[in-house]
């Protein structure tokens, strides 16, 4: 009697300090999208913790989860899945570790089979008849007028790049531009001193340069690469500069080469005539080439 008392005495302990884990399925058969709940739930913790798959990733890919709660209290876990399906067919939910505490237990798994309930020829009713809306020219500039907008925007934009384009070109080719740019260079070579100091050769050889240059930007003559014979015969075939200003040009070429070969020796009133001659024929030029430009477009 009494060894039989110590025996249901040992049982006892121990469904008193052991987990029960439980698992249900609520149905078994469900229709396409119809809502359904799976629980997990462990009684007798005693202060345990339970580790599961995270939150919304307990079930398959298949099962669209619609809510996941977990309930933890001192003696109990309870784990509420609800979820439903949107495919035709049968599918599985699988046995899952539970890990309580130490202790490492399983659930069972589920078949669960999700069927179509709709039957061929029914015939579906919408929930409210369609209406005509009446539309007036307020309710179609609501409607389109971020596109209106956003069209007459890429033509504007369109329009700004072509006036860029065509207008910044011509600017940049302009007369003024090379005529400022050219009285620039003059003023830079007044300021050497060249002339006070009777350095003719530098003065010349500089002053020479500047032109040549002036007259490739300005005029489109090849001032650069030509020789003095040659620029002077090109300066004549070309229509666009005046009798006078040839002269100062080819005086002005001539007398250079004469001081680069040390065949003369300008005094300084003949080199401030050459440098303000060359100054006014450049301040000239940017008028009589936009007089001429006038001229060929009419």
């Amino acid at each position: 009697m009494k060894k039989l008392l110590y025996i249901l005495t040992f049982f006892i302990s121990i469904s008193a300090f052991s987990q029960t884990l439980y698992s249900v399925l609520e149905k078994k058969t469900i229709a396409l999208g119809e809502p359904n709940v799976y629980k997990i739930r462990v009684d007798g913790l005693a202060g345990k913790t339970v580790q599961l798959p995270p939150k919304n990733e307990l079930l398959p890919f298949h099962f669209e989860e619609i809510s996941d709660s977990i309930s933890v209290q001192a003696d109990t876990y309870e784990r509420v899945v609800e979820f439903t399906v949107f495919e035709e067919g049968k599918f599985t939910i699988p046995a899952f570790e539970v890990k309580i505490g130490d202790e490492v237990s399983k659930t069972i798994a589920y078949e669960l089979e999700v069927i179509n309930t709709a039957q061929k020829g029914d015939k579906i009713n919408d929930i409210m008849k369609n209406k005509s809306v009446k539309m007036d020219v307020k309710s179609y500039w609501e409607l389109y007028k971020w596109y209106i907008l956003g069209l007459l925007a890429l033509i504007a934009l369109i329009i700004a790049i072509v006036m860029i384009v065509r207008y910044g070109k011509k600017r940049k080719s302009s007369p003024v531009v090379a005529t400022n740019h050219t009285l620039k260079q003059l003023d830079q070579l007044k300021r050497k001193k060249y002339i006070e100091a009777g350095n003719y050769r530098s003065f010349y050889v500089e002053l020479i340069d500047i032109t040549r240059n002036f007259l490739t930007k300005q005029y489109r003559i090849p001032a650069d690469v030509l020789l003095t014979d040659d620029l002077i015969d090109a300066m004549k075939r070309n229509q666009t500069i005046s009798q006078s200003n040839e002269k100062i040009v080819e005086d002005i070429f001539l007398r250079g080469d004469l001081v680069k070969f040390a065949k003369t020796f300008p005094d300084k009133e003949t080199m401030d005539k050459d440098f303000n001659d060359m100054r006014d024929f450049v301040k000239r030029s940017s008028k009589d080439l936009e007089f001429e430009n006038l001229r060929k477009d009419v």
